[in-house]
């Protein structure tokens, strides 16, 4: 009895043993794709820095949409043509930046949302991004939205 009991045990412990490991890699695995979004949104953001066009538009999906102020705009070709004003200019008329980036279970997803600010660096909107990975490490937006802050006075 006492040795069925001790194979048991030890069956049970390194049981235990493998589904922490286990536990631990997708934690890992996780935490990469965590990393992954927020270099993604951060690389997609400093295209406006740098005024790359271009560069902006191989961060789209073919079947994106981001909202805009006057209507949704669908595909990628849409977003580009309509987002071309923005990078005209020398300098950027706002910039953004990831504060947050959650990752599906899956890893089929991701959510980045964060402030954006004008020129002088004053918060003017915040934006949310819906990224989808069409391969390993590559990440291409498929929704964006932006909404304005509040420029409340305090009471």
């Amino acid at each position: 009895m006492t040795a069925i009991y001790s194979r048991l045990l030890l069956a049970a412990s390194l049981l235990a043993g493998m589904v922490i490991s286990l536990d631990t890699h997708a934690a890992d695995d996780h935490a990469e794709l965590v990393r992954q979004v927020m270099q993604t949104e951060t690389a997609f953001a400093r295209t406006m820095e740098v005024r790359d066009h271009k560069a902006f538009t191989e961060f789209l999906a073919d079947e994106t949409i981001f909202f805009s102020t006057k209507k949704v705009l669908h595909g990628k070709q849409e977003v580009a043509t309509a987002w071309k004003r923005f990078y005209e200019g020398p300098a950027a008329p706002f910039s953004w930046a990831p504060e947050t980036v959650e990752v599906l279970e899956s890893g089929k997803l991701a959510l980045s949302s964060g402030p954006v600010r004008d020129p002088q660096g004053k918060l003017v909107a915040s934006f949310t991004s819906i990224w989808r990975q069409e391969s390993p490490g590559v990440w291409r937006i498929i929704f964006d939205k932006g909404n304005d802050v509040c420029d409340c006075a305090k009471p």
